[in-house]
């Protein structure tokens, strides 16, 4: 089995695949075994073979299989019974899970079943285990064309990666993306390898399996080669990507200011770059990326309103903002709430955020008489900073020291009784400065919870 051109293409793949994994930085530990989705299909099956050999190979590695049962075929059960026996064979670990899959208008219920297949083998595979999927050459082709449909960009088009990461962190590896189904098929076929049918895979109502059953074939009979000449397509659409990836990394390295954008940085850019490298900036705050519409009227406002104008493009998740010559993205946020009579003590302000005091060069101690509290949002307090001329509003103090304008009503304010005397993070009010007195800090509440 070992010597066949399938496992030496499935065995170079994968050793090229978990070579490459040093070189991600969010990968925090190596790989210490492989988790394979098991359906009990021809590809998911002749997977489970190859994945057994390498590991026989490579003892570092464990090995595991997951099948997830949708609860959408009558025949669950046998193919799960099936799944089982064929790892009891090869002693391998076998894990059963099942998943509920609620029809939502708007989605398909392949996308549905797909995330919460996704879900489930994420959830259940052993911690450092690679997830192993047995999508193939002609899962590749079939995915370019169902994007092609939907008119997708050189991203979509480029269709499945042979690494990927979940949100999670978990590595997701499809060693076989160079194999044709007939490869496959003619695999199984050699060493007797068993494997079931999916009555659903001939229902032509699922656009995949209309594909799958009356397009590619007609593709192929038509033209010689047609899959091939596709993945190189792919490959050289994954290439340009990955280009443009170096780009925009580069671009955002030169725009960025701390998690914001600067405008006028921004501004030196082609209009199509300037898109690019707001939808970059957008997905690295983890936001679902806006429509063409909202892009264009993001940039619009970003570039041609005046500095001091209020900017707000809402989107669903949350809005962009500008504050001087700088974009932000901005999540509605609970307002914090007032604690009075609080001493010392470390206050909670939110699920983040805690507020402690420290002794050393601050304001002075406070009086017996004196009540210490936290307010929040008393922008028309006047205060006359330590080392700053004159008194004047918080408000103009907030906004002298560049806080932008949704920040300021978060900012903790020390009062002693009704006398303001710290504004955390900015300034001590002078006439209650002291060398050796008190200063309050904002701290992660993890790291206060973890002392």
């Amino acid at each position: 089995m070992i010597q066949t051109p399938l496992y030496k293409r499935f065995a170079a793949s994968l050793d090229n695949l978990l070579a490459d994994e040093s070189a991600h930085a969010k990968t925090q530990t190596l790989t210490r075994g492989l988790t394979v989705a098991l359906s009990g299909g021809v590809d998911s099956v002749v997977l489970l073979h190859l994945c057994h050999h390498y590991v026989q190979c490579n003892s570092r590695l464990a090995l595991q299989a997951i099948y997830v049962d949708h609860g959408l075929s009558p025949n669950s059960l046998k193919w799960q019974a099936f799944c089982k026996a064929q790892c009891e064979a090869l002693a391998i670990d076998f894990t059963p899970v099942s998943v509920k899959v609620v029809a939502q208008s708007r989605q398909s219920l392949e996308a549905q079943a797909r995330a919460a297949r996704y879900e489930a083998l994420d959830r259940q595979a052993y911690p450092h285990h690679a997830l192993v999927l047995g999508q193939h050459a002609d899962d590749q082709v079939e995915t370019f064309l169902l994007r092609l449909k939907r008119g997708s960009g050189l991203k979509g088009l480029g269709a499945m990666q042979a690494r990927t990461e979940l949100p999670s962190g978990r590595v997701c590896l499809r060693p076989l993306l160079t194999s044709q189904r007939t490869d496959i098929e003619a695999f199984a076929k050699t060493f007797g390898i068993s494997h079931i049918e999916d009555e659903s895979n001939l229902s032509d109502r699922f656009d995949r399996n209309f594909l799958r059953n009356q397009i590619l074939p007609l593709l192929k009979s038509r033209f010689t080669g047609f899959v091939p000449s596709v993945m190189r397509t792919i490959e050289l659409l994954q290439g340009q990507q990955a280009l443009l990836d170096e780009i925009t990394r580069a671009d955002l390295l030169h725009c960025l200011d701390e998690q914001s954008l600067s405008v006028k940085r921004l501004a030196e850019f082609a209009p199509l770059r300037q898109q690019n490298l707001v939808r970059a900036w957008l997905a690295e705050q983890g936001v679902q990326m806006p429509s063409q519409k909202q892009l264009d009227q993001i940039l619009t406002q970003a570039l041609n309103a005046k500095a001091d104008a209020q900017m707000a493009v809402t989107l669903p998740a949350g809005q962009v903002r500008r504050f001087r010559d700088n974009l932000y993205w901005v999540c509605e946020q609970a307002p914090r709430q007032s604690h009075s009579n609080i001493a010392l003590a470390t206050v909670m302000l939110d699920d983040s955020t805690t507020l402690c005091v420290i002794e050393g060069k601050g304001v002075r101690h406070p009086m017996p008489d004196e009540q210490v509290s936290v307010r929040f949002n008393c922008l028309s307090e006047k205060v006359k900073p330590l080392g700053r001329s004159g008194r004047n509003t918080l408000k103009h103090w907030l906004k002298d020291y560049g806080v932008p304008t949704w920040e300021r009503g978060r900012v903790p304010l020390i009062y002693y009784n009704d006398e303001l005397v710290q504004v955390v993070g900015f300034f001590v009010n002078e006439a209650y400065a002291s060398s050796q007195g008190l200063n309050w800090k904002l701290e992660d509440a993890r790291n206060t919870q973890d002392r």
